[in-house]
């Protein structure tokens, strides 16, 4: 094919590389650019939020993987419908286009699909439905292992979401384990585990912890992990609107025992479920798709 024959399919295909649909807005086909947009966009973001939250828990890792092929499938013939597409069209200097295809009309499109739409519906989902968060210590074992990458429910902890049919478990409870923004920093999400509500009674000495009086049997230490920690005495009431966080490897951990209790309106997740994890010796095959209590 001659180049003044290749550069039409190939602008098209380029086009539809950078942005699923574009090619056929550059083509003239307006409709079907919509449809590959959205079909895009919907598989892409929301389609990651219903399968870590709304369906079976035993289904949230084959449903990631399919999600991901159709995501690349509705890619790849994004592009080549695009190239042939255009190469199918007249190829004539006198074919006048469409008064609206011109370079600036493309900027526009390009500028509200990709710069607008998408990062609204990604910020969204992250903020309201469920955020991915990769675990980089040894706080949290063995529930959370470190390398392990999980889904956290952003419904959690919503005033009003109550009762919303998909609204999900809105409560904070004793025993789950939260994401929640760092006290001392407020760049940075920590997660640990809530081990007392406002009004409870805390009671610490070295890496016993109770409760209200009742010792809990998560508090196991691993004093390997980091020895040099000193041996810490607390008794403390958990102030109003207040909530205390423990590792559940209270012997490598930074929690409410160090910089005190943490804000209620500063949970901002529960988290969910391990949707990947590896370590130096390659994939845990076995955590995949395991479920956090």
């Amino acid at each position: 094919m001659p180049y003044s024959r290749l550069s039409k399919p190939l602008t098209a295909l380029l086009m539809s590389l950078v942005l699923p649909g574009f090619g056929q807005l550059y083509n003239g086909q307006v409709n079907k650019a919509m449809w590959l947009f959205l079909g895009f966009a919907l598989l892409s973001v929301p389609g990651i939020a219903i399968a870590a939250l709304y369906l079976p828990t035993v289904l949230t890792f084959p449903l990631l993987l399919l999600s991901a092929v159709a995501v690349l499938g509705l890619w790849l013939y994004a592009m080549a419908d695009a190239w042939r597409q255009a190469a199918a069209q007249p190829h004539t200097a006198q074919l006048a286009p469409h008064i609206w295809q011109r370079s600036g009309t493309y900027a526009l499109v390009f500028l509200l699909c990709n710069g607008l739409a998408l990062p609204l519906l990604i910020d969204y989902v992250r903020s309201y439905q469920v955020e991915p968060f990769r675990i980089p210590s040894t706080s949290m074992e063995p529930a959370v292992l470190q390398g392990d990458f999980l889904f956290a429910d952003k419904r959690y902890n919503r005033a009003g979401w109550a009762g919303i049919p998909g609204g999900g478990t809105t409560a904070i409870g004793r025993g789950d384990i939260a994401i929640f923004t760092y006290p001392n920093d407020r760049t940075q999400k920590y997660i640990k585990r809530i081990i007392a509500l406002p009004g409870d009674r805390v009671q610490v000495l070295g890496t016993q912890v109770s409760v209200n009086g009742v010792a809990l049997a998560r508090a196991t230490a691993k004093p390997e992990a980091n020895a040099s920690k000193p041996q810490q005495s607390l008794d403390t009431t958990v102030p109003a609107g207040q909530v205390f966080v423990l590792g559940d490897n209270a012997s490598a951990s930074k929690d409410s025992r160090d910089f005190g209790t943490v804000p209620m309106q500063d949970v901002v997740g529960k988290a969910r479920q391990v949707w990947f994890s590896s370590d130096a010796n390659g994939i845990r095959w076995q955590r995949l798709g395991q479920v956090l209590e």
